[in-house]
């Protein structure tokens, strides 16, 4: 436990730097895009000079680049994300009302992909060479290859609206009144083919990168020894060549969801589903600087704490490595 919270603080500490850098580096991008808030405002609406320049000063727009950056790291100080010009509401409110089904479209997708990925890794692995194992490399080789916008298209066109078992768009029904089991059973069925295409394609990494670890395990000298005491193959498998061929996807789990919560940008828009990913969109239309600001920075947060999590479960998995980072 120790080790653990030793690992946890220096993390923490490092963390903070890392923030700095992406609100530094991504408010600098963003003041070198064309446009702003003002520009997308008058061209949905039309205006003249007048109103452009009258808008600028409440916004705040009219200021100094490194005013408005100063501005904004004192506001961060304070836990003030701001206020969204695009919804007229604090930024805060905003991202907490779309963070939920993110996380819930994140934590399904990764379970898929996780779980059923280490599970057919596993099967492939067991037997390296065989018939299965070749079977699911190839498969896993090919939907690896695939785009996961096509996919998610192909899963649309096939499931709602050929055979038309699910919903093609959306969260949950609207107004459906539903409350209880009955609601979260519908919002399971509209979230089907999101986490089914988000899912998909990390499956298939998850899969080849247990299957690669295993076949090395099977060499190690270990695994002999366990076979010279007579030990059974379904005991070998699962307790020694599975469980040391784990950790490096305990490793990748982490590294994977700054580019699951890349993706979940793109499923979301083809689905509808009103999470972070679809914000980030409207924000990047609407030119809403501190509400894309405000995005980034909570998924730069998310990603963080779930690197976290995947360190700590490193440090419990394997000891020496919990020993090493927390004693240097």
């Amino acid at each position: 436990m120790n080790r653990a919270l030793l690992l946890l603080r220096r993390r923490l500490v490092g963390s903070v730097f890392v923030l700095l850098i992406v609100v530094v580096g991504t408010f600098l991008l963003l003041e070198a895009a064309p446009g702003d808030a003002v520009d997308a405002y008058v061209v949905s609406t039309g205006g003249d000079a007048g109103l452009v320049e009258a808008l600028r000063q409440q916004w705040g727009l009219d200021q100094s680049a490194v005013t408005r950056l100063a501005s904004y790291l004192w506001a961060l100080l304070h836990f003030d994300l701001g206020h969204s010009v695009a919804f007229s509401r604090p930024i805060r409110d905003v991202i907490f009302e779309r963070l939920p089904v993110t996380l819930l479209l994140m934590g399904s997708a990764t379970a898929l992909s996780f779980g059923l990925g280490s599970a057919l890794g596993i099967y492939a692995g067991a037997r390296p060479g065989s018939f299965l194992d070749r079977f699911l490399s190839t498969a896993s080789l090919a939907l690896y290859a695939v785009p996961g916008f096509w996919l998610a298209l192909v899963l649309v066109i096939v499931f709602a609206v050929d055979l038309r078992w699910f919903p093609i768009a959306g969260f949950e029904t609207v107004a459906s009144g539903k409350t209880g089991f009955a609601r979260a059973a519908d919002i399971t069925n509209h979230l089907v083919l999101p986490v089914t295409s988000l899912g998909l394609i990390y499956l298939a990494l998850y899969l080849r990168m247990m299957r690669a670890g295993m076949a090395e395990v099977w060499r190690l000298d270990f695994v002999r020894a366990a076979r010279a005491r007579g030990l059974s193959r379904r005991r070998i498998v699962l307790a020694h060549v599975a469980r040391n061929a784990l950790l490096p996807l305990v490793t990748m789990l982490g590294l994977q969801s700054a580019q699951m919560l890349g993706g979940s940008v793109v499923i979301e828009s083809i689905f509808s589903v009103p999470g972070l990913g679809k914000l980030a969109q409207e924000a990047v239309a609407l030119r809403d600087t501190p509400l894309l600001l405000g995005i980034i920075l909570v998924s730069a947060v998310l990603v963080i704490l779930i690197n976290l999590l995947v360190d700590i479960a490193y440090a419990f998995l394997d000891p020496r490595v919990g020993a090493s980072e927390a004693g240097a």
